[in-house]
């Protein structure tokens, strides 16, 4: 069976201003077109869409999913596995961080007592939550989906005191990137190694495994992705350099 892309357009959600940019960045060409310049997509076409959408949903960009189809020793049926996988994880998270949420406002509109650790605990969740909706999909691609879990496991199984360091080194972190920026220190300063430390700590207090050289990766990793660059520069613009500078110059 064959498609315009109108029909295409319909039968899958994706617009065809949408569907036309795929076609101009090489993601998906249509199979034929004719002399009137319509587009028409087949069955591999229609195949291919729905793969492309499984990535997205996932938020896996654009050129990592060409990549991805592009590579002559795709799996269509283990991706598709690994994408099951990967939205029934995503179902329990939700899951789990709707009863949370529902507990709270139970306990709310009840004028319950809400235990510190039931608090605790859903504040986890959301940070683990958070951290996947946003980073999740890149991070899985890069380290590998063991790798991202364990790190989820530590943060879940970090006592409240742990807990309370973590995010309380995270913020002085934050603070002492500002003041440093502001102060025009170099990251090559004694300040610079001071926060550089702080940083490892930081990295290591939930469990994760520490080399020189993994920490320079996650610190240029700051630079190369806006996120990471919006969340260390939202006050002061020149915080994410001067993280990434000053561990590239200490962790050694």
């Amino acid at each position: 069976m064959e498609y315009s892309i109108q029909e295409l357009s319909h039968l899958s959600g994706v617009t065809t201003r949408t569907l036309r940019w795929y076609d101009q960045i090489g993601l998906l060409k249509p199979s034929r077109v004719a002399e009137s310049g319509y587009r028409y997509y087949g069955k591999a076409e229609v195949d291919r869409l729905q793969d492309i959408l499984y990535y997205r949903a996932l938020g896996v960009e654009l050129a990592r999913i060409k990549e991805c189809l592009d590579d002559p020793s795709f799996d269509r049926l283990a991706a598709l596995r690994n994408h099951l996988a990967a939205l029934e994880a995503e179902q329990e998270r939700l899951g789990k961080l709707i009863r949370s949420v529902k507990e709270t406002i139970g306990a709310e509109e009840r004028k319950e007592f809400m235990s510190d650790e039931q608090k605790f605990e859903a504040f986890k969740e959301r940070t683990v939550a958070h951290n996947e909706e946003v980073y999740g999909a890149e991070t899985r691609a890069k380290y590998g989906d063991k790798e991202v879990d364990e790190a989820n496991a530590a943060v879940m199984n970090l006592t409240q005191e742990q807990y309370r360091a973590w995010t309380g080194l995270g913020q002085e972190i934050q603070e002492r990137l500002e003041a440093a920026v502001q102060a025009d220190l170099s990251p090559e300063s004694e300040e610079g190694k001071e926060i550089c430390t702080l940083h490892r700590r930081w990295l290591t207090i939930t469990g994760n495994r520490y080399d020189p050289a993994r920490h320079r990766g996650i610190a240029e990793l700051y630079v190369m992705d806006e996120r990471f660059t919006a969340y260390y520069d939202k006050r002061i613009p020149g915080c994410v350099r001067f993280l990434r500078d000053a561990v590239v110059h200490w962790a050694k």
